[in-house]
C-alpha cells in the first residue's frame, strides 16, 4: 500500500471524459506554474539530498528534474506537429535509458530548470492562441497505435507535472528536510 502511495501520490493519471475550455485554462495554468513550483521546492537541496531517490527502485529528485524537461519538451513537440501535420506519428523514446544518460544522472538541475521555464512560457503562449478546432488535433502513438487528442495530451501534461513534484514534495516531507 505506502509502495503505491509513492508511486502514485496524486493517484493514476484519469483521462477526463471531455475536456472543457474552463479545464483547458485551468490545465493552461498548471504548466505555467510548474517551472516556478519546481524549482521552488529544489532549489535549496543539497547536492546530495537531489540524488537520494523518491521511493525505492525509483529516480532520483536529480533524474525527475531532468525528466520532467525531456518529456514536456517532447510534449510541446507533438503539439507542435499535431498543429502542422496531419494526425502524425510521434517519435517515442525510451524515458527510462535518458533518465541513465550521464546528463540525467549528474548534470546540475539549473539545466533542466531553465530549459522547463523556457519551454512552459513558448508552450503556454501557443497553448493560449490556440483556435478551439486545434485542440481536437490529434497524434499517433506509435507503441500503442493510439490517437491522441491534443486536448487529452494537455489534461496527461497538466497531470504529469504535478505527479513528479508531488514525489519530490513528499521525498522532502519524509525527509524532514528543511527548505531555504
Amino acid at each position: 500500500m505506502e509502495e503505491i502511495n509513492l508511486k502514485y501520490p496524486i493517484g493514476k493519471f484519469k483521462a477526463p471524459y471531455r475536456v472543457t475550455t474552463q479545464d483547458r485554462e485551468r490545465y493552461i495554468m498548471d504548466l505555467e506554474k510548474l517551472p516556478g513550483k519546481l524549482r521552488t521546492g529544489v532549489e535549496s537541496l543539497t547536492e546530495a539530498q537531489l540524488d537520494v531517490p523518491y521511493r525505492k527502485h525509483g529516480w532520483t529528485v536529480r533524474q525527475v528534474v531532468h525528466h520532467l524537461s525531456d518529456s514536456h519538451l517532447n510534449s510541446y513537440i507533438r503539439f507542435k506537429l499535431s498543429l502542422t501535420e496531419n494526425q502524425p506519428i510521434i517519435k517515442s523514446y525510451d524515458e527510462k535509458a535518458w533518465a541513465e544518460l550521464p546528463d540525467s544522472q549528474q548534470g546540475p538541475v539549473e539545466f533542466s530548470l531553465d530549459l522547463l521555464e523556457s519551454i512552459h512560457r513558448r508552450w503556454v503562449y501557443l497553448l493560449r492562441n490556440m483556435k478551439e478546432s486545434d485542440w481536437k488535433k490529434s497524434f499517433r502513438h506509435p507503441e500503442t497505435n493510439k490517437v491522441i487528442p491534443l486536448d487529452l495530451n494537455l489534461s496527461l501534461y497538466s497531470w504529469h507535472g504535478k505527479h513528479h513534484l508531488a514525489h519530490i514534495e513528499s521525498l522532502i516531507s519524509r525527509q524532514g528536510w528543511q527548505l531555504t
